[in-house]
């Protein structure tokens, strides 16, 4: 069984999940990297930058809504390295087109709910398994499941209702989770980014632009993809064992709520 802890990200290849890769390589992590394609170009660099930490790096191609290619997944893992210390749910996506919630069809919403809410939460419960059976076979086992929700977890946005229901639920699946397993030793946590620049954001750019010019977002700027992956950094390193279940929102003070 491999002695180094292993972490394994979802939406690995970009944007925050590759922030957050980095970073854990950085802490010591060997890395297994989800994306839904191996062949693009960030998968292809990020090998290279995960080994300049001295990490492994395993990449893997899965879509998360295949929950039935789940369980090959795992068992590569697995077989691989013996372990698994956390587990990042960072993979989500924006629907394709912003529509007037009046609009929404039943299409787009299937296909985000099915990538940000339902891969998730089944992937997370057959590692969870995994965990609590490999809490019985290593003696400093101490794992973590983090989930990368949003803002819209609670801010609604009538133009893309189905990515902020996602979120909500997904903040709800942290909730539950940590109540199934923290009594077992698994602890469990949520990171709440704000508008963080990232491909998703690119498209709206302008209005989330003239929304920190407003004053909206109090630290007058945009949030980066390492400012998230410095929370999960510090999750990972122990400096929150005491704080299961706990929700950390990293969005510039959006969440202060002021009349």
């Amino acid at each position: 069984m491999n002695g180094k802890p292993v972490a394994v990200i979802t939406g690995a290849s970009r944007g925050i999940g590759r922030a957050i890769t980095l970073a854990l390589a950085a802490e010591g992590y060997d890395i297994v990297a989800i994306a839904r394609s191996l062949d693009s170009e960030g998968m292809e660099t990020l090998g290279p930058e995960v080994e300049k930490r001295n990490s492994d790096f395993f990449p893997i191609g899965l879509d998360i809504s295949c929950t039935a290619c789940q369980v090959e997944v795992v068992k590569d893992i697995l077989d691989r390295y013996g372990r698994i210390d956390i587990l990042v749910n960072n993979a989500g996506v924006a629907p394709l087109q912003r529509t007037d919630l009046l609009e929404l069809s039943e299409e787009s919403y299937d296909r985000v709910m099915n990538i940000n809410l339902r891969g998730p939460l089944f992937f997370t419960q057959r590692v969870a398994k995994e965990m609590l059976w490999l809490k019985t076979m290593i003696e400093t086992y101490s794992p973590k499941i983090i989930f990368i929700s949003s803002v819209s977890a609670y801010m609604p946005s009538i133009r893309r209702a189905e990515y902020c229901i996602s979120k909500a639920g997904l903040s709800m699946t942290t909730e539950v989770f940590a109540e199934r397993l923290t009594r077992e030793g698994i602890l469990v946590y949520e990171i709440r980014p704000g508008i963080i620049e990232t491909d998703m954001t690119a498209r709206v750019k302008d209005k989330y632009d003239k929304m920190i010019e407003e004053g909206r977002i109090p630290q007058k700027r945009w949030g980066l993809p390492a400012d998230v992956a410095k929370a999960v950094a510090s999750i990972a390193r122990g400096d929150w064992d005491f704080s299961s279940g706990a929700v950390f929102e990293v969005s510039g003070g959006l969440n202060i709520r002021s009349l």
